[in-house]
């Protein structure tokens, strides 16, 4: 007895939904260019051939995505803008929520992407590169005194390691959590020990200095090693206490 397997429904994208693709394809292709204002809506209706309502539901899905921002009234419009890996953090952080994800995971993605990008870094870097990362160690270096200064620079030569690896894809990964880090960190003035952090403040100088040395040495793995240690003492003295804390908790 021969048995009919069932086909799948093939989910129809929605009118507004392929408008919404559209124009994110012009602005992924650079043919819609940040800050370019889109066209008045009886155009672009004319255009798609579909209604008003529809044409904003594609605006509500696009600015939903921080593609574009919509300006009401008579002066109003909508304005191309280049997507913010906020919007996405945003998103992966509600789905974490969702998903009752330990503030621990976010740290131990850290402790996995940052040392790749450390050892691509490594195989890559050039002079410039050396140069740029030579400066953000002495900025770091500099604002050891400073809480807020430190804590900021400590935050772009992390950023700048990753920038370095030359892969997009872990670029906007890492960023992603760092940014989920970084709200908790200031979602928790009141339980933060100051003084402990400024004691730690040397440390990660030197394992920076120490990091740009095997990157200089284009020492990939070993540069990896370092960096993986490092985050995983950093994520120690970050979590403390919170080691158990859900992203719910965190950003609450």
């Amino acid at each position: 007895m021969n048995t009919v397997r069932a086909i799948p429904a093939v989910r129809v994208p929605k009118a507004g939904e392929m408008v919404a693709s559209h124009l994110r394809r012009q602005i992924v292709l650079g043919e819609l260019k940040e800050g370019d204002q889109l066209p008045p809506e009886s155009v672009l209706m004319e255009e798609f051939g579909v209604s008003r309502p529809t044409l904003r539901e594609a605006f509500r899905i696009l600015e939903a995505e921080g593609a574009i921002t919509v300006r009401r009234g008579v002066r109003g419009g909508a304005r191309v803008q280049v997507p913010d890996v906020k919007v996405a953090a945003r998103h992966a952080g509600l789905l974490l929520q969702y998903r009752g994800a330990l503030l621990a995971d976010v740290y131990q993605a850290r402790t996995v992407l940052e040392p790749a990008a450390a050892r691509m870094a490594a195989r890559r870097r050039t002079p410039a590169d050396l140069a740029r990362l030579h400066e953000a160690v002495d900025r770091h270096r500099e604002s050891a005194a400073d809480p807020g200064g430190a804590f900021a620079a400590g935050a772009e030569f992390h950023r700048l390691v990753v920038e370095l690896s030359g892969n997009q894809t872990l670029q906007v990964l890492s960023a992603m959590v760092e940014t989920i880090i970084a709200e908790g960190d200031r979602c928790r003035p009141e339980s933060r020990d100051r003084q402990h952090e400024l004691e730690l403040k040397p440390i990660a100088v030197r394992a920076h200095a120490r990091l740009v040395e095997l990157i200089r040495r284009r020492s990939g793995e070993e540069a990896e090693e370092l960096w993986r240690r490092h985050l995983a003492e950093s994520a120690n003295a970050g979590l403390g206490e919170r080691a158990s804390a859900t992203v719910v908790e965190l950003l609450s």
